[in-house]
């Protein structure tokens, strides 16, 4: 009994040891990633790495981004018109469903499907260039592929997520316009008079602050998949599952602390605001 006992809190350091570890090497990989953004824009500004890592992972995402908010604001629309409909207040449904969609769900909809459409696709190429010594290659080289490779692809997710997030919030709002007007005949001066109403400039702000960093995490937590990953196609497809799972949980963790901080930052509840 006590020797499976030893072996059982043996076994669990070495996990928590293990966790710490990674998380260490995460944390220098992200500062050196930082640096390199900061410090060396000449390596990852050039057209040639930026601009295809821009349509890659903002262009190719619209489609299906905009397909799937407007399929989520149909589908609230669509369960809550019956409860709102008891009230008496079929007008304010709009109101309601666009403002979780512009702070919570259209920033973490284009967030993890950034995770797993492009988050994915950069842990497997990245991976595939580890496994095939083509990293090791740059360095030899002289490149760093910091500079080349995680860098510009940092930056791209960056400015490309608060787009998607708009593309995901326009295509939500009209989806849940399309049932609560079209479908359900909820008067469509009502329905913007109290989405205008209810929905202020900050919790645009809001949600738009938020896709920054959730893009930021995804951009390396892929990246630092990929560079570490084990050799072999197996390897790759390790990382990029664990790539996924670590993202969406980076995301949900980023959206619980910004959420409490950017509602506490809120300048409309304060009494100097009105």
């Amino acid at each position: 009994m006590l020797g499976a006992l030893e072996q059982a809190v043996s076994v669990f350091g070495r996990r928590v040891i293990d966790a710490v570890s990674s998380f260490g090497r995460f944390a220098t990989f992200a500062a050196l990633s930082l640096s390199a953004v900061l410090t060396s824009a000449t390596a990852w500004s050039r057209w040639s790495r930026l601009g295809t890592q821009l349509y890659l992972i903002g262009s190719r995402s619209v489609p299906v981004l905009g397909l799937t908010g407007a399929f989520i604001g149909a589908i609230l629309a669509l369960e809550g018109y019956p409860q709102f409909s008891l009230l008496g207040q079929e007008a304010r449904l709009g109101a309601v469903v666009n403002i979780s969609i512009v702070k919570q769900i259209g920033p973490v909809l284009a967030a993890v499907m950034l995770a797993g459409r492009v988050g994915c696709s950069l842990t497997a190429e990245l991976g595939s260039m580890r496994v095939t010594d083509q990293i090791d290659a740059m360095r030899v080289m002289a490149a760093d592929p910091i500079k080349v490779l995680v860098a510009p692809r940092t930056i791209a997710c960056v400015l490309m997520i608060p787009v998607l997030t708009v593309v995901s919030n326009i295509c939500g709002m009209f989806g849940s316009w399309l049932v609560s007007v079209r479908f359900y005949g909820v008067s469509h001066e009502l329905y913007w008079q109290f989405t205008a109403d209810f929905v202020g400039w900050y919790d645009v702000f809001n949600g738009l602050v938020k896709s920054v960093f959730f893009g930021a995490a995804i951009a390396l937590i892929a990246c630092f998949k990929g560079f570490t990953c084990r050799p072999g196609a197996q390897g790759v497809g390790r990382a990029t599952t664990e790539g996924f799972v670590a993202s969406f949980v980076a995301i949900v963790m980023i959206n619980l602390v910004l959420a409490k901080l950017l509602n506490d930052l809120d300048p409309r509840q304060f009494s100097i605001f009105g």
